[in-house]
This record gives structure tokens, C-alpha cells and sequence, in this order.
């Protein structure tokens, strides 16, 4: 017995499944936190952690930040949220648009999904059409139609030619499936075939350039670039899921792909600042849809907490403080992981690799670094693997993504990669047997 597993078994009699988010239960209970300072967690045991997970990519600056922590502590005091306008929310849309090329107006929520659903009516709203197009495998959120296929497998994915739309939840309308068409995840002339065959009806298509579902596989130039010129040829919008992706660059993952702007994207996690957040941005005529002041609103659009003064403030001073100079740094030490956890792979002598970009990594148990869903698909023996890789981690001090994923903090420095890079090098030693 444990203050944790206490926890836990209260948990279960007032939750399904005794939580709230499933991305926290581990056997035989999950542990709970008791404080999280900088890149370190420690839990109600009194075990300090290391942490990679970061609140999946939330929080870029790692936990408590002192001037965040001040800057929530004085709006605390002036309110948490009002039915009238704050000057906040002004001063923060003004920065993030001044960040992106293709942003030229913008609007916040409260969460990713969130984002990405409103990216998705937005389009549809402005084009007339009802027909969304996503990468295979690609995670965009809960929304029924965003979700389709992020969990696809060899049993019923379909040819690769021609990918089935799959449910991810039971009860899912199949009026919502026939609305998704899913393209090959970096196969420009596959995916190009497949739009072209639903022209009229595509209102979008919705791209995340370094799927973390898909593998964190960076999106080839070439696949982008196809699919952006696609767009232009045939009045549909370009959508980017940058919920995640946007911590790549200062001005987002989108940077990577020179003339390639996206009409839409979506943004959350990071931009909050480690409060609840979302947003969308994008060209200005396409984001009018919501303007509430046109003679005919195509999309009315709000949110009670959206914009709420403590999210604008903790949003506003953490993406200052992540200015140019601190997103070159970060990157820097990201690749010094990526090394360093390719080195352990090597000394280990065993068939895995390493992937991602920017500011994050990901293990994974093939030998060669896959480009594709189908290509990275996990086996159930690589998902055994994983998981045991994962707990002795854990044992060892290191939080982790559950799909053996990390993201760098900027607090972070060598000391916490090498600690990681050893602990996967005696991980990864341990299991030499089972692979």
C-alpha cells in the first residue's frame, strides 16, 4: 500500500477508469504528483523524476516557472474571467501574430481539439464544401472527424492505394467517416491521386508536419509542397495542426517549407503557458467567417473560458521568454539527445532508432528509422518492448511519453540528456535478450 495507490482507489469509485486522462494509468496504479520544479517532478512518495513528458508538450519552459508563476499571481488577483473584453487577450493575439507569416488574424479556445475543430468549420464554412482530407495515423484531437483513422492497423486499414476511413470510437456516425478522406502519410503522388478523386467536395486538408502518432516523422518537402500547390489548383484550404509542432520553430514547423503557408492553423498546448489553451490563425478572409460583425455570420463561433486573462497572461510571458534565441538553444540540445540516445542504441547493439525534430525525440524498436504510418506501425512484440523500456526509465528516473516520446524543456541542459542517454543505454542492455 501507498499514498498512491490510496489515491488511485478512490479514484476508481468517482472516475471511469479512476482518472480523467488515460495517458496516466500505469500498473499496477498510477503515481501522483506532489510538486514539479523546473525539469524535475517529484511525486506524493517523495521520488524525483526527470521530466520528458513535459505534460505532453505543453509546457515548454518546465514547471513553475518563476516570472510565469508571478505574472498568474498578480492577475489571480484582479479576476480569472469576465463577460466583458480584457486588454490581455489584445496584447497576446497582437504578439502571436506577429510570429508567423501566414497569420494575419487569429483567435483563441480553450484546448487543441478545440482548435482543430474550429479550423475545420472555419474551412467549411468559407468554401461551401463538407469533405475533410488528413494524413493516415495522424492524431488531430477528439473530434469525430478529426480523429478517423489514428488507430488504423493492418486488419483493416484498407490498400494502401486507397485508405479506409477507420472509427476510433464505437458509435461513431458513418456520415462523419464518409466526410474523411485519408491519404499515405509522406506519398505525394499516392496522396494526389486520392484528392483528385474528391476534388469538389474537399473543404481542407489538415497536415501535421511531425505527427507524433505517426512516428514524430518530419514531413518530406516534397509531400508538403504537393499537397500546399494541390490546395491553390483547387480552392481548397491548407490546414496545419501545429498544436504540438509549433515549439519546432519561432514561428512554427511551418518555417521549414519556404512559400508553403497554410491558411489555417491550429495551436495549443505550449501557447498556454501550462494553462488550458487553443487557438487558430490564418489568412484574414478565411478567419472572417467568424466575424461577428458581417452582414451574414457563415460561423458563429465562441467560448466562456476562451481568452480568459490567467491562459493570456501565462500564454503571453512564456512564448516571450520563447523568443529566437531560446528556440535555437533548445533545438541545439534536442539533437545533442537524438545522439546521444542513437550512441546507447549503437553500444546496446540492438535493432532500434531514433526520431523527431525540433525540440523532441522518439524511440523506436526497428532498426530503420520509419517514414510512413504503415512504415512505423507498432507491432504488439515492439509494444512489449516499448513498455518495458518505459518502466525502466521510470525506475530509473526518467518520465517519458507513453509512446517512448520526449520533449526538451528550456530548462533543461546536458546533465538531463546524459542522465537520460545512460538510463536508456542500461534499459535497452537489460532487454538485449528479448529482441
Amino acid at each position: 500500500m501507498s499514498k498512491s495507490s490510496d489515491l488511485y482507489d478512490r479514484g476508481l469509485k468517482v472516475m471511469p477508469g479512476g482518472c480523467s486522462r488515460n495517458t496516466i494509468l500505469r500498473k499496477p496504479h498510477p503515481l501522483y504528483v506532489e510538486r514539479g520544479e523546473g525539469a524535475y517532478v517529484t511525486d506524493v512518495e517523495g521520488v524525483q523524476r526527470v521530466d520528458f513528458a513535459n505534460n505532453m508538450c505543453s509546457l515548454v519552459h518546465g514547471h513553475a516557472h518563476p516570472e510565469i508563476t508571478a505574472a498568474v499571481s498578480e492577475q489571480l488577483a484582479k479576476g480569472t474571467a469576465f463577460t466583458i473584453g480584457t486588454e490581455a487577450e489584445i496584447i497576446y493575439a497582437e504578439h502571436i501574430v506577429s510570429r508567423s507569416d501566414s497569420f494575419a488574424k487569429m483567435r483563441f479556445v480553450n484546448s487543441g481539439t478545440e482548435a482543430v475543430m474550429s479550423c475545420l468549420k472555419a474551412a467549411r464554412a468559407f468554401t461551401g464544401r463538407t469533405k475533410i482530407a488528413k494524413a493516415e495515423g495522424a492524431y488531430h484531437g477528439l473530434y469525430d472527424y478529426a480523429e478517423v483513422s489514428q488507430t488504423s492497423k493492418p486488419g483493416n486499414w484498407g490498400d494502401q492505394e486507397n485508405p479506409k476511413s477507420i472509427p476510433v470510437a464505437y458509435g461513431t456516425p458513418q456520415a462523419a467517416l464518409d466526410d474523411v478522406v485519408i491519404i499515405p502519410f509522406n506519398d505525394p503522388e499516392l496522396a494526389i491521386k486520392i484528392l483528385e478523386e474528391n476534388a469538389d467536395d474537399l473543404a481542407c486538408v489538415l497536415l501535421d508536419v511531425l505527427p507524433h502518432r505517426i512516428g514524430l516523422i518530419p514531413a518530406h518537402d516534397n509531400f508538403v509542397r504537393a499537397i500546399f500547390d494541390w490546395t491553390r489548383k483547387n480552392d481548397s484550404l491548407l490546414i496545419f495542426d501545429e498544436v504540438i509542432t509549433y515549439r519546432m520553430n519561432y514561428g512554427g514547423a511551418q518555417e521549414w517549407y519556404d512559400g508553403v503557408n497554410p491558411d489555417l492553423t491550429a495551436l495549443g498546448k505550449m501557447i498556454g503557458g501550462g494553462f488550458p489553451v487553443g487557438a487558430l490563425a490564418g489568412r484574414a478572409d478565411v478567419m472572417d467567417v467568424m466575424d461577428p460583425l458581417a452582414e451574414k455570420v457563415l460561423f458563429p463561433h465562441s467560448g466562456t473560458f476562451s481568452a480568459n486573462p490567467i491562459t493570456m497572461t501565462a500564454g503571453r510571458v512564456a512564448m516571450e521568454l520563447f523568443d529566437e534565441e531560446a528556440v535555437l538553444k533548445i533545438n541545439k540540445l534536442a539533437e545533442y539527445a537524438r545522439n546521444s540516445i542513437s550512441e546507447a542504441i549503437n553500444l546496446a547493439d540492438v535493432p532500434a532508432c531514433v526520431s523527431g525534430a525540433g525540440s523532441m525525440f522518439r524511440i523506436h524498436m526497428k532498426e530503420v528509422e520509419p517514414v510512413s504510418y504503415r512504415d512505423g506501425y507498432v507491432t504488439p512484440r515492439e509494444s512489449a518492448l516499448t513498455k518495458t523500456l518505459l518502466n525502466h526509465l521510470f525506475d530509473d528516473g526518467i518520465m517519458m511519453i507513453n509512446t517512448c516520446s520526449g520533449v526538451l524543456s528550456t530548462v533543461m541542459t546536458e546533465r538531463e540528456i546524459d542522465r537520460l542517454a545512460e538510463a536508456v543505454l542500461g534499459g535497452l542492455k537489460k532487454m538485449k535478450n528479448q529482441f
